[in-house]
């Protein structure tokens, strides 16, 4: 089972407004939220995590360079301050999902232990898609720093009541109808507690794939260049929380097809599914999906058909969305047409992208049973079958991850 251990966590100083400082995850951000960000305060952590350009006569240029002259600089000057003693940070959300049910999510940061792909204890629960790394990579080479969490699903119970009673409030924030509230947890005692709960059970990936791979990456080099394994970089910056059914929401990633014209790709989901009339596609189709097992096929321009599940066609298939597409649309694949697909969350963000491509099909959220049960087993789902909400935000904890 994985190791889960405090840290001297870096954290702004007291007093620092943290509306000004804090930002979303670097992989939401467009140019223009990264630029809006930046021009917020000099101190914002997207100076650091989503580094641009350099001084030349400083970095030579290099955006990653500029990062770490950033980051040691602030700590020289007291922006960024380390914890007197390693600490655990809790971190809460308190939202109302789509639904319109209060809910309030409560995990704990700390130093996840790196392991190697297949050895259990800390599991992928999705098929990655190919992504480029090197960003990520060359920033924690640089920085020698984990900037963005690692979103982690304990297995175990009893996490959500190991951190009931709190810590040391240490700033909170309102985003979006969003709180996020973080404490500092320094007691030996209740640090205990927290990480053996966290030991004793598999700890599943939700978020952070790619960044969890990097760490792996990143520990390797350590150990090749020390020849040492008691170093911070055998652990990576983790939130882990429980996988609590009232506590978690989870949306739909939605699928963009193309590479094929429209009537190729019809033809083929009507050999696995009865389309039927839809007169439009609202936020009410989203539940009406849910109510009564169906998806949503969206042409172009709007229009669509709902998908309904032929009796018998997914029989051995897992009951994801994602996999009953997967199995759909594997004849067109071995047939030899380009059928390529990408991923889009969000209704009207979806409506907006399917203009520029041949279909789109609207998807059901995985349940929280499904991906318990899928990780029981030892399985992958398919590449993007859940997006957990709300997002962490970054600058709340930097955790040093050098020799």
């Amino acid at each position: 089972m994985p190791a889960f251990t405090p840290f001297r966590a870096l954290r702004y100083a007291p007093g620092t407004d943290l509306n000004a400082v804090i930002a979303p995850p670097y992989d939401v951000l467009s140019k223009a939220d990264v630029a809006a960000l930046k021009a917020r305060d000099p101190h914002n952590i997207t100076h650091i995590d989503v580094p641009a350009g350099g001084d030349p006569a400083l970095t030579g240029g290099d955006p990653y360079g500029q990062a770490a002259l950033a980051l040691r600089r602030w700590l020289g000057e007291g922006v960024l301050v380390p914890d007197e003693s390693p600490s655990y940070t809790i971190y809460r959300m308190a939202f109302t999902d789509e639904a319109g049910a209060r809910r309030e999510l409560v995990g704990v940061l700390g130093g996840l232990e790196v392991v190697d792909a297949g050895a259990g204890g800390v599991l992928p629960h999705e098929r990655t898609t190919p992504k480029a790394v090197t960003d990520r990579l060359d920033l924690t080479r640089a920085t020698k720093a984990n900037l963005s969490p690692v979103w982690g699903l304990s297995l175990a119970s009893g996490l959500s009541a190991a951190l009931a009673d709190g810590g040391e409030p240490i700033g909170e924030l309102t985003v979006e109808g969003v709180r996020h509230s973080v404490e500092r947890l320094t007691d030996p005692a209740r640090i205990a507690e927290v990480g053996a709960v966290i030991a004793s059970d598999d700890v599943l990936i939700a978020d952070g794939h790619h960044r969890y791979a990097i760490s792996r990456t990143w520990r390797d080099e350590v150990r090749a260049a020390t020849g040492r394994t008691d170093t911070a970089a055998e652990q990576t910056l983790a939130f882990v929380g429980e996988l609590a059914p009232e506590q978690l929401s989870i949306e739909a990633i939605h699928r963009l097809y193309s590479g094929i014209c429209f009537d190729h790709l019809r033809a083929a989901l009507a050999a696995s599914f009865d389309l039927a009339p839809l007169a439009e596609v609202t936020p009410a189709t989203l539940k009406q999906m849910v109510a009564d097992g169906r998806l949503v096929l969206v042409r172009p321009d709007g229009s669509a058909e709902w998908l309904i599940p032929k009796s018998g066609a997914f029989d051995g298939v897992r009951a994801l969305d994602g996999a009953y597409l997967e199995h759909a649309l594997a004849p067109v694949a071995a047939q030899g047409a380009q059928l390529q697909v990408s991923y889009q969350h969000g209704l009207a963000e979806m409506l907006e992208a399917v203009k520029d491509q041949t279909a789109g099909v609207l998807i059901r959220p995985t349940s929280l049973a499904e991906i318990r049960r899928t990780a029981r087993e030892g399985l992958l789902m398919p590449p993007k079958s859940t997006f957990f909400t709300p997002k962490l935000r970054t600058g709340f904890v930097i955790r040093p991850a050098g020799a």
